[in-house]
């Protein structure tokens, strides 16, 4: 990490240390992040340190070194060892499809340098197992890319069931809709290839089942089914269609540690949801709900209310509610970057001794339920969850220091 340097422009003032990105993809989740990084430093001004985009990696010489250039990062390779051993990288960032993750996790360890790694921490069980091993051996910060734990409507309600507002959760659905491939001309890519993209429940269902561990407690056994309706699609490159090796939809029943039940039902194929997320859990004494249609806000309905007896509505865009005030005046709301830019913030903030969070345990332990939904939709019976083989600290059990 690079050392403090004075201004002469802020009167001698010390500004604050660079700490060094490589970044391992450049499509949607490699943008988001490069956003994540440049807006961080101007909503939360305080930061101890301030990211320096060092290096983006990608495999085509042309589109990498055009996407650095747009991104703002000062150097781009098409070799992605080569841009996690460079000596002025401090924090290496994956962007790439999930089947290329474990790899650069157990790289990045091996080298000394912290992790942020986008969701799932890897497109199979055994795979996050060993990533998320790398990691604890190698006792290198490291955080996976849950961004959603960082809108404040969604921090908000954890707050509310932590507070005990709605008594013991007893009953959750999470609910993932899109029609992003319902359209059967879209052609192949990787993530219609199980072992490089993983299943809809790995890309869809993974974020619905991190938001369950962390707002009510660890799913420990599934019953589910699964589906694919297209079956093949063109081949890009030429030559007639490939056989799509994943699913479109799946659904599954779970028991919670907790003693609280959950469903979940994810698809990829429902015409005309763009992006329908929804997360409602029922409690003892009320019940509490959000809809990323409306992402400022969640619902909340408390037991004893006669007069209303219903769910009321909770705007969490004041300056007292959680990241609200990094951000716009009271009212404005946020979307979907500003997320990723919250999370930037938090890590950089936490910067060089963490904690940081989601920990690779929260994401290994999301992965295992995966993994087990898509066992049990193979085998048509109830599955049990495979722990992690190593005890979570404190922090990733609250999932917030």
């Amino acid at each position: 990490m690079a050392k403090t340097s004075r201004s002469p422009h802020r009167g001698g003032k010390a500004r604050p240390a660079q700490v060094g990105i490589a970044m391992l993809g450049y499509g949607l989740m490699g943008r988001a992040h490069s956003l994540g990084y440049r807006d961080a430093v101007v909503v939360q001004p305080d930061l101890p340190v301030q990211p320096s985009l060092r290096v983006l990696c990608g495999r085509t010489k042309d589109a990498v070194e055009a996407a650095a250039a747009r991104y703002g990062f000062a150097d781009w390779t098409t070799d992605w060892e080569d841009a996690i051993r460079r000596p002025d990288v401090d924090i290496v960032d994956i962007c790439t499809p999930p089947g290329a993750h474990r790899a650069a996790v157990e790289a990045a360890a091996a080298a000394g340098k912290a992790v942020i790694c986008e969701k799932p921490l890897a497109s199979s069980r055994e795979d996050a197992f060993a990533a998320a091993r790398a990691v604890h051996e190698a006792g290198t910060l490291a955080a996976v890319s849950f961004n959603y734990r960082r809108l404040p409507a969604v921090t908000l309600m954890k707050e509310l069931i932590d507070e005990g507002v709605i008594g013991v959760p007893r009953a959750v659905r999470a609910i993932w809709l899109t029609d992003e491939f319902a359209d059967p001309a879209i052609p192949f890519d990787w993530r219609f290839d199980r072992v490089t993209g993983g299943t809809v429940t790995g890309d869809l269902g993974v974020h619905l089942i991190d938001l369950v561990h962390w707002l009510v407690g660890r799913v420990t056994a599934v019953t589910a089914n699964s589906a694919t309706f297209i079956t093949e699609r063109v081949n890009p490159a030429g030559g007639g269609v490939l056989p799509v090796r994943t699913d479109d939809s799946a659904s599954a029943l779970a028991q919670l540690s907790t003693g609280a039940v959950a469903v979940f039902e994810m698809t990829r194929v429902a015409i005309g949801r763009p992006c329908d997320w929804t997360i409602e859990i029922s409690g003892s004494e009320g019940s509490i709900g959000f809809d990323y249609r409306n992402l400022n806000e969640i619902w909340l309905a408390v037991a004893g209310d006669t007069r209303t007896d219903g769910f009321r509505r909770i705007r969490a865009e004041k300056p007292g509610h959680p990241y609200s005030g990094r951000w716009w005046p009271q009212g404005q709301g946020i979307g979907y970057q500003e997320s990723f830019t919250n999370q930037v913030a938090d890590l950089l903030q936490a910067w060089p001794d963490g904690p940081w969070w989601p920990t690779v345990d929260d994401a290994a332990a999301a992965q295992a339920v995966v993994e087990a939904i898509d066992e049990s939709a193979a085998q048509r019976c109830w599955v049990d969850v495979q722990e992690t083989p190593w005890a979570a600290s404190p922090q990733a059990r609250s999932g917030r220091p």
